[in-house]
Protein backbone atom coordinates (compact mmCIF):
# COMPACT_ATOMS: atom_id res chain seq x y z
CA UNK A 1 0.00 0.00 0.00
CA UNK A 2 1.43 3.46 -0.68
CA UNK A 3 0.35 6.23 1.68
CA UNK A 4 -1.87 7.80 -0.57
CA UNK A 5 -4.00 4.62 -0.02
CA UNK A 6 -7.14 5.01 1.31
CA UNK A 7 -7.44 3.63 4.82
CA UNK A 8 -9.56 0.05 4.62
CA UNK A 9 -11.49 -1.39 7.22
CA UNK A 10 -11.30 -4.88 7.66
CA UNK A 11 -11.58 -7.64 10.21
CA UNK A 12 -9.13 -8.19 13.15
CA UNK A 13 -7.36 -11.61 13.35
CA UNK A 14 -5.38 -13.02 16.07
CA UNK A 15 -3.78 -16.17 15.84
CA UNK A 16 -1.41 -17.97 18.79
CA UNK A 17 0.48 -21.76 18.19
CA UNK A 18 1.54 -22.65 21.88
CA UNK A 19 4.41 -24.50 21.18
CA UNK A 20 4.95 -26.53 24.45
CA UNK A 21 1.85 -28.59 26.51
CA UNK A 22 0.02 -26.51 28.83
CA UNK A 23 1.47 -27.99 31.87
CA UNK A 24 4.87 -26.09 30.62
CA UNK A 25 3.01 -22.40 31.19
CA UNK A 26 1.39 -23.79 34.02
CA UNK A 27 4.61 -24.09 35.72
CA UNK A 28 6.61 -20.85 34.15
CA UNK A 29 3.35 -18.43 34.55
CA UNK A 30 1.41 -20.00 36.98
CA UNK A 31 -1.64 -21.11 34.77
CA UNK A 32 -2.67 -23.33 32.08
CA UNK A 33 -4.44 -20.26 30.80
CA UNK A 34 -1.54 -18.28 29.67
CA UNK A 35 -2.68 -19.13 25.75
CA UNK A 36 -6.18 -17.72 26.22
CA UNK A 37 -4.69 -14.62 28.31
CA UNK A 38 -2.59 -13.50 25.69
CA UNK A 39 -5.01 -13.89 23.07
CA UNK A 40 -7.67 -11.66 25.14
CA UNK A 41 -5.16 -8.81 24.54
CA UNK A 42 -4.97 -9.82 21.23
CA UNK A 43 -8.81 -9.09 20.13
CA UNK A 44 -8.39 -6.68 23.01
CA UNK A 45 -6.53 -4.45 20.71
CA UNK A 46 -8.10 -4.70 17.75
CA UNK A 47 -11.66 -4.56 19.25
CA UNK A 48 -12.61 -1.49 17.07
CA UNK A 49 -12.53 -3.85 14.21
CA UNK A 50 -14.97 -6.35 16.16
CA UNK A 51 -17.84 -3.59 15.73
CA UNK A 52 -20.42 -6.61 14.23
CA UNK A 53 -18.94 -9.24 16.51
CA UNK A 54 -16.17 -11.46 17.30
CA UNK A 55 -15.53 -15.58 17.60
CA UNK A 56 -12.91 -17.50 19.35
CA UNK A 57 -12.21 -21.08 18.82
CA UNK A 58 -9.33 -23.41 20.46
CA UNK A 59 -7.85 -26.30 19.37
CA UNK A 60 -6.36 -28.89 21.51
CA UNK A 61 -3.70 -31.04 19.76
CA UNK A 62 -2.94 -34.96 19.96
CA UNK A 63 -6.17 -35.48 21.97
CA UNK A 64 -8.05 -38.88 22.08
CA UNK A 65 -9.85 -40.23 18.89
CA UNK A 66 -13.89 -39.67 19.87
CA UNK A 67 -12.89 -36.77 22.43
CA UNK A 68 -13.85 -32.95 21.68
CA UNK A 69 -10.62 -31.50 20.20
CA UNK A 70 -12.69 -28.15 19.14
CA UNK A 71 -14.31 -25.56 21.04
CA UNK A 72 -15.44 -22.27 19.36
CA UNK A 73 -17.87 -19.38 21.14
CA UNK A 74 -18.88 -16.01 19.03
CA UNK A 75 -20.64 -12.91 20.23
CA UNK A 76 -22.57 -10.28 18.19
CA UNK A 77 -22.54 -8.35 21.81
CA UNK A 78 -21.94 -4.81 21.48
CA UNK A 79 -18.89 -5.35 24.16
CA UNK A 80 -17.94 -8.91 21.68
CA UNK A 81 -14.57 -9.77 23.19
CA UNK A 82 -15.82 -9.18 26.81
CA UNK A 83 -18.61 -11.19 26.23
CA UNK A 84 -16.60 -14.29 24.59
CA UNK A 85 -13.94 -14.10 27.17
CA UNK A 86 -16.58 -14.10 30.06
CA UNK A 87 -18.22 -16.89 29.09
CA UNK A 88 -15.18 -18.62 28.35
CA UNK A 89 -13.41 -17.65 32.18
CA UNK A 90 -16.62 -18.82 33.40
CA UNK A 91 -15.83 -22.43 33.05
CA UNK A 92 -12.77 -21.98 34.84
CA UNK A 93 -14.15 -19.83 37.46
CA UNK A 94 -16.80 -22.86 38.24
CA UNK A 95 -13.46 -25.37 38.52
CA UNK A 96 -12.18 -22.61 40.76
CA UNK A 97 -14.68 -22.92 43.20
CA UNK A 98 -15.43 -25.97 43.71
CA UNK A 99 -11.96 -27.73 43.28
CA UNK A 100 -9.73 -25.22 42.75
CA UNK A 101 -6.59 -28.09 42.81
CA UNK A 102 -7.51 -29.02 39.29
CA UNK A 103 -6.43 -25.36 38.06
CA UNK A 104 -3.14 -26.35 38.53
CA UNK A 105 -3.31 -29.70 36.92
CA UNK A 106 -2.82 -28.22 32.97
CA UNK A 107 -3.38 -32.28 32.13
CA UNK A 108 -6.62 -32.17 33.58
CA UNK A 109 -7.62 -29.12 32.22
CA UNK A 110 -7.15 -29.94 29.06
CA UNK A 111 -9.02 -33.27 29.19
CA UNK A 112 -11.77 -31.98 30.82
CA UNK A 113 -12.15 -28.46 29.67
CA UNK A 114 -13.23 -26.64 26.67
CA UNK A 115 -11.45 -24.07 25.35
CA UNK A 116 -7.99 -25.30 27.26
CA UNK A 117 -5.90 -26.10 24.12
CA UNK A 118 -2.82 -24.90 22.25
CA UNK A 119 -4.27 -23.53 18.91
CA UNK A 120 -6.17 -20.27 19.80
CA UNK A 121 -7.88 -17.98 16.94
CA UNK A 122 -9.52 -15.13 17.74
CA UNK A 123 -11.46 -13.10 14.93
CA UNK A 124 -13.07 -9.66 15.44
CA UNK A 125 -15.83 -9.10 12.70
CA UNK A 126 -15.93 -5.81 10.39
CA UNK A 127 -19.18 -7.19 8.23
CA UNK A 128 -17.67 -6.17 4.40
CA UNK A 129 -20.37 -8.82 3.02
CA UNK A 130 -23.53 -10.81 4.10
CA UNK A 131 -26.37 -9.22 6.77
CA UNK A 132 -24.95 -9.11 10.20
CA UNK A 133 -25.78 -12.10 12.35
CA UNK A 134 -24.13 -14.97 14.02
CA UNK A 135 -23.94 -17.36 11.30
CA UNK A 136 -21.85 -14.53 9.65
CA UNK A 137 -19.69 -14.42 12.60
CA UNK A 138 -16.17 -16.31 12.06
CA UNK A 139 -14.33 -18.72 13.15
CA UNK A 140 -16.76 -21.12 11.46
CA UNK A 141 -17.23 -24.76 11.75
CA UNK A 142 -16.94 -27.31 9.50
CA UNK A 143 -19.83 -29.35 9.44
CA UNK A 144 -18.72 -32.29 7.92
CA UNK A 145 -15.33 -33.63 5.61
CA UNK A 146 -17.38 -33.35 2.35
CA UNK A 147 -15.38 -31.46 0.10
Amino acid sequence: PIMSDQIKHECGVAFIRLLKPLSYYQKKYGTALYGLNKLYLLMEKQHNRGQDGAGVATIKLDIEPGKRYISRHRSMASNAVADIFEYIQKKFADIQKETPEKMNDAEWLKANVSFAGEVLLGHLRYGTHGKNSIENCHPFLRQNNWM
